[in-house]
């Protein structure tokens, strides 16, 4: 199986939000954004801009109709600022024109008179000053302070982990047409079709019917578009509401760096108890997340973090603690793995540390600590399998650790400057929505009369191939070649109240949507053919665009019974719900069974570095991977290839800077912020995929498991293997446990 979008990618053929042709009357759009991080406004002067050449309309927050308001999970943010600005970026005022050009530069006419507030863009600070978007949350088991007391070993630390830009290659855009009456259809780089349209709604005023949000394919997301896509749509829908005129919103590479939120930067301060052989017996952390200046999806990314405290790792007394804390900065929001990195980030830099202090093998300690059958996580539910062990014993053969361990050893002794490294990564991820309501999806298939099939769900594809799997489903459902299938836009007069498309779960939900729909039309195909063939239905079977029966080949094919149950007046079509088994969570008690599963799995990485110079380069990379019965192999490499690159980005070279005194991001370009390449990938990268314990084919799809965001969190190993190879240069070397570690870091260290 291929991803069926990947030729038209290769020839430039792909068609994304910014390539659909104009509408006659087409008004393009920008935005005046605050130039301020923190301030009241006074006046917002509109008039030079108005008066340039193709300038129709300027609008601010007075215009709005309905409610100013476009929160998700807190209601705390506004489409446009109406009295105070909270963040530089923040949009003020959407200028309308008849070229893109025009408006862009009209934009750059308006001004602002504010009084400036003190503005904040560090977690503690604003921890401190009781700055919190909501009161803070922890998770608990056990009796921490107690059993603290009585460890023999007692570390506590502190680390840091940075943001990180999404840099998806389609910036965030928008297209609206107007319909009849109210009525609009917005074309939108969104994961989250559902959520743009009830936002819409509420701020016209209008009822959602009116309101048709449609997504053809993204050009990347990563979550950065999974609530933040949302303001565009939304100023665009707004724009054609008032003039009755198509609206075109694109923002360029620099703004969508400046105006949206990145992966939450956090702070930790931990403490961590161990017995004489290592045991964790206790775990204390508190997670100080720099949430922007609104919520975003911070609370339920925070919330992720302390579902993922313990990691890959059984400790049964925890008490882990998280702070949203409210700062002038853009709203952070979703990003690949969702607080889940953060949270093992930490996590390992514990046990590090621990190592360093106790003389005990840092190996030694994830191993004898990792998870095991019927262990329970803090959170109440209990681990299903022995993957998480399975995986780190596999890893240890197939990457030959002991022996690469001796050659590192020999390497460092014969070279003074340049040292290698070593680390292994284990990681534990749950897998579905944490908020149990949006654990649901609907799928609509209709069989046309030549036996083509098209098939339309609440997935959005952004590059994960997950129409590919779908389509995979239905093309095996009726044993017809997938060519005979097509996944249709999202659109949500299509599948209503759709989720996001997140979580790790598009496929798992929307595939098993697409399942159900399907067998019930071929349950009806084969009533048919039952009576067609005057056999008992049991009997039947499709098979490769025929009809068997008893596994003999029949003279009905594929086509043919369509159309026979086409002229019997019976349905080709066939509207399936799903909404995820067996998963429940109690916020009140901070209990419950949250994830239909666990994705589990181990890496190894090995890195050379120059201490001298403060550059290294990721030599080896080998991981064992729980994938369940895949579905579509090429696919999951695929992910957990790129998924693992942007881990390492995330730990080593991806650094955001802000302006100390004005907050203004200085990583607003690709001068500034950079991601790994080509020549940065490492020179060898093995993927083993494990099978592992069989999981419930009606949970995974087809028994197949998650692979978007799990394998993000391999490349966290890439930082202390880094460490590793600099401690063997420099073994008094102090540690500050701050991520990225980038070469200038290296360089500095001491």
């Amino acid at each position: 199986m291929k991803h069926f979008d990947a030729k038209l990618h290769v020839k430039g053929k792909s068609i994304f939000t910014a390539d659909i042709p104009e509408p006659a009357g087409t008004l393009h759009a920008a935005v005046f954004t605050s130039p301020c991080a923190h301030g009241n406004i006074l006046s917002i002067n509109t008039s030079v801009a108005a008066d340039l050449p193709g300038v129709v309309r300027i609008l601010t927050a007075k215009d709005i109709p309905g409610e100013n308001q476009i929160g998700n999970i807190v209601q705390d943010e506004h489409l446009l600022a109406e009295k105070t600005v909270h963040f530089i970026g923040e949009p003020v005022a959407i200028v309308l024109a008849e070229t893109k050009q025009q408006a862009y530069y009209a934009s750059k006419k308006i001004t602002m008179d504010l009084t400036e507030l003190e503005a904040i863009s560090d977690a503690r600070t604003a921890a401190k000053r009781g700055d919190l978007i909501v009161p803070p949350r922890t998770f608990s088991c056990g009796d921490t302070d107690t059993v603290m007391k009585n460890c023999t070993h007692v570390i506590t630390g502190t680390a840091e982990t940075g943001g990180q830009e999404h840099l998806y290659l389609e910036t965030q855009s928008s297209l609206c047409v107007p319909g009849e009456g109210p009525a609009l259809h917005i074309t939108s780089s969104t994961q989250s079709p559902s959520f743009v349209q009830k936002t819409v709604s509420k701020v016209l005023g209008i009822p959602i019917h009116q309101v048709q949000v449609d997504v053809l394919r993204l050009g990347g997301a990563f979550g950065g578009k999974e609530d933040q896509a949302t303001p565009w749509a939304v100023m665009a829908a707004l724009a054609t509401h008032l003039t009755g005129r198509p609206v075109k919103l694109i923002l360029s590479r620099h703004e969508d760096l400046v105006n949206t939120g990145k992966r939450h930067p956090y702070s930790y301060d931990f403490t961590i108890g161990l017995n004489e052989d290592g045991k964790i017996l206790a775990w204390i952390v508190d997670y100080y997340q720099n949430s922007g200046a609104v919520s975003d999806l911070s609370t339920a990314i925070l919330e992720r973090s302390l579902f993922h405290s313990t990691g890959s790792y059984f400790i049964p007394n925890v008490t882990a603690t998280g702070y949203c804390c409210k700062t002038n900065l853009a709203p952070n929001t979703a990003f690949r793995g969702f607080g889940g990195p953060q949270a093992m980030f930490v996590m390992e830099a514990a046990i590090h540390k621990a190592s360093i202090e106790t003389g005990l093998a840092v190996q030694h300690i994830q191993k004898i600590n990792l998870l095991k059958k019927g262990d329970s996580f803090p959170y109440g539910m209990l681990y299903s399998c022995n993957e998480t062990q399975t995986s780190w014993e596999i890893l240890e053969q197939v990457a030959e650790v002991s022996t690469t361990r001796d050659s590192i050893k020999k390497f460092n002794e014969n070279n003074k400057y340049m040292k290698k490294g070593i680390s292994m990564m284990p990681v534990c991820f749950g897998i579905s929505f944490t908020s149990t309501f949006l654990n649901q999806a609907n799928a609509l298939v209709h069989v046309y009369t030549d036996g083509s099939v098209g098939i339309s769900t609440s997935a959005v594809e952004m590059g994960q191939g997950v129409n590919s799997r779908i389509r995979q489903v239905a093309a095996e459902i009726f044993s017809i070649p997938v060519e005979r299938t097509k996944v249709e836009s999202t659109n949500t007069s299509r599948t209503a109240n759709t989720s996001p498309t997140a979580a790790s779960s598009g496929a798992d939900m929307n595939g098993n949507a697409t399942k159900i729909a399907c067998e019930k039309i071929k349950e009806r195909l084969l009533e048919v053919a039952a009576k067609e063939l005057n056999k008992d239905k049991k009997h039947l079977t499709l098979n490769n665009s025929s009809v068997l029966c008893n596994n003999n080949l029949t003279d009905l094919s594929w086509t043919q019974l369509v159309t026979i149950v086409y002229m019997s007046r019976i349905s080709l079509s066939c509207h399936a719900h799903y909404a995820t088994p067996g998963i429940h969570f109690d916020k009140t008690k901070e209990k419950g069974r949250p994830f239909a599963y666990h994705v589990t799995g181990t890496a190894v990485t090995e890195v050379t570095v120059d201490n001298l110079l403060g550059t290294y380069k990721v030599d080896r990379v080998t991981i064992v991977h729980h994938g369940g019965d895949q579905l579509n192999p090429l696919l999951d490499q695929g992910q957990v290839e790129g998924a693992l690159l942007q881990g390492i980005g995330w730990v080593t070279m991806e650094e955001l800077k802000w302006h100390e005194k004005s907050k203004r991001l200085q990583a607003d370009s690709l001068a500034t912020y950079k991601i790994p390449d080509i020549s940065f990938t490492p020179e060898s990268v093995t993927i083993l995929f494990a099978k592992g314990e069989e999981l419930d084919s009606n949970i995974g799809l087809k028994g197949s498991k998650a692979i978007g965001e799990p394998p993000f969190m391999y490349g966290i190993g890439t930082w202390f293997a880094l460490v590793e190879a600099m401690r063997a240069y420099n073994p008094k070397l102090v540690l500050d446990y701050s991520s990225p570690l980038t070469p200038e870091k290296v360089l500095m260290a001491k």
